[in-house]
């Protein structure tokens, strides 16, 4: 199944992609090191197969 993991800064400019590969069915986890954007508010949107979830995070440094 396809997957794409993306962060966004608040504008809509893609700040990162953290995953884009097929993936089998199951639990992954996926690290970031944010140390090179500044902080404040992204978004982040996950897309596997007809799900799609977008939230937001918050980084502060």
């Amino acid at each position: 199944m396809p997957v794409q993991l993306k962060v966004y800064d608040i504008l809509g400019n893609e700040v990162a992609t953290l995953v884009n590969e097929e993936k089998a069915v199951g639990y992954y986890e996926v690290e970031w090191d944010a140390s090179r954007v500044a902080s404040g508010v992204y978004i982040y949107r996950l897309a596997a197969g007809s799900f799609v979830s977008t939230k937001k995070m918050m980084i502060l440094k």
